[in-house]
């Protein structure tokens, strides 16, 4: 099991800097997901999961590097290097910062020191013409050498090494000849991260890469706050209290985790909103997402009922994509109504109070739930409604389950 922090949080193994300003990491928000909508718009019988095989990570809150994703830390090499990275559900290939840098400013600084391939003695490069360098979404050829190229929402990149080396999860957990990006030409919004460990659904992701070792299953749960820790793990049985709901595929989109969002309960009683509001737009999982966006009719029924279940607080002004913020200056209390969101299949999230309300300060906490800018974009459940549950995604079984105090 890998430890999981926010990458912002004080438990972060990066060092403390300069936090980002919250409009900022918000604005940044929406560039993934407008880079989401654009992916979507352009390609538009279960068994119990097998439990003899688990590695368990710790996974932490990335705060303190400058991003509302989490990070793990693992090992790559031999002998191994220890490298702090954001794990994202929403990519597949993952990758690392390494030496050389193609130009002295080619990669963005990190905590620690960049990957040298020459020093390990299991690394070797994907040759150009081998079958594994077309398994890459984008690539291109240099000396016969097979390079990854990816670009993410918000404008960020990496490019590199199309390569091979051990990676260690755990010290009991290695996986020998893993595929991944050795990048030396690297920047954007990564904070101080080493790089990004993809754990989409398609072959070069660590979970397609695992399975066989694994069993195609991996969870975790994101912490509530940023000096608390989580996990990440792969293969494992799922607690007892999980509810599972259908895992959907999308031809089009074959590396993201659809499901069947089929309605929303605020205070306690269901929302007026037509299960084809949902159906119509889809629903997509994603860990590197930070604020829930909803179809434009279903989150103005939700702002709704939330605002006249919150009259007896002060509003405050809105901070950038989040509308319905309060003042709680003076409260000693602080009283805010439930909010469910329902699942095929009768599963349900029970959003923990940290998901409902995204708190800057005391005289400004929002509704942490945006709307979509068309009724057609697909909706998409952020990090922020997943904290405190086990998260897990049994891709062998096609089904996603959320079990509730999965971890502080």
């Amino acid at each position: 099991m890998l430890k999981v922090v926010h990458r912002h949080g004080p438990c972060s193994p990066l060092p403390p800097g300069q936090k980002p300003d919250y409009a900022e990491l918000l604005n940044q928000d929406q560039a993934r997901v407008n880079w989401l909508h654009r992916r979507i718009s352009t390609g538009s019988n279960q068994n119990s999961i097998r439990s003899s095989l688990a590695a368990n990570i710790a996974a932490s809150s990335g705060g303190s590097i400058g991003t509302g994703n989490y990070v793990v830390n693992v090992g790559f090499g031999t002998p191994t290097k220890e490298f702090t990275v954001i794990f994202d559900t929403g990519s597949d290939l993952t990758w690392i910062q390494c030496l050389p840098c193609r130009t002295s400013s080619s990669c963005y600084p990190q905590q620690q020191q960049l990957f040298d391939p020459s020093q390990s003695s299991t690394y070797s490069n994907i040759s150009c013409n081998s079958p594994k360098c077309s398994q890459l979404d984008s690539y291109s050829c240099s000396a016969s050498k097979c390079r990854y190229e990816v670009q993410y929402g918000d404008q960020s990149q990496s490019e590199g090494f199309f390569s091979s080396d051990t990676l260690t999860l755990t010290p009991s957990d290695v996986l020998p000849n893993f595929l991944f990006g050795c990048g030396d030409q690297s920047n954007g919004l990564f904070g101080k991260a080493a790089g990004l460990l993809g754990l989409g659904r398609q072959p070069v992701s660590l979970v397609s890469q695992s399975s066989s070792k694994y069993g195609g299953v991996f969870s975790y749960c994101l912490p509530s706050t940023s000096s608390s820790p989580g996990y990440l793990k792969l293969g494992g049985g799922a607690p007892s209290n999980v509810q599972f709901t259908p895992m959907r595929a999308s031809s089009s989109q074959p590396s993201f985790y659809f499901l069947d969002l089929v309605a929303i309960n605020v205070g306690g009683k269901q929302l007026p909103i037509s299960p084809t509001v949902f159906s119509n737009a889809g629903t997509l999982l994603d860990s590197g997402t930070v604020i829930t966006r909803l179809p434009p009719s279903a989150y103005a029924a939700l702002r709704s009922r939330f605002r006249q279940l919150m009259t007896m607080y002060k509003m405050a002004p809105p901070v950038a994509i989040l509308d319905t913020c309060y003042d709680f200056t003076g409260n000693d209390t602080v009283s805010v109504p439930t909010v469910a969101l329902v699942f095929g299949s009768g599963a349900t999230l029970n959003v923990d109070f940290t998901g409902i309300l995204y708190v800057f300060s005391v005289s400004q906490a929002c509704l942490a739930f945006a709307s979509n800018g068309d009724a057609n974009d697909v909706g998409i459940i952020g990090n922020v409604q997943q904290k405190r549950f086990d998260v897990v995604y049994d891709i062998t079984n096609r089904r996603i389950g959320f079990g509730a105090n999965g971890c502080s």
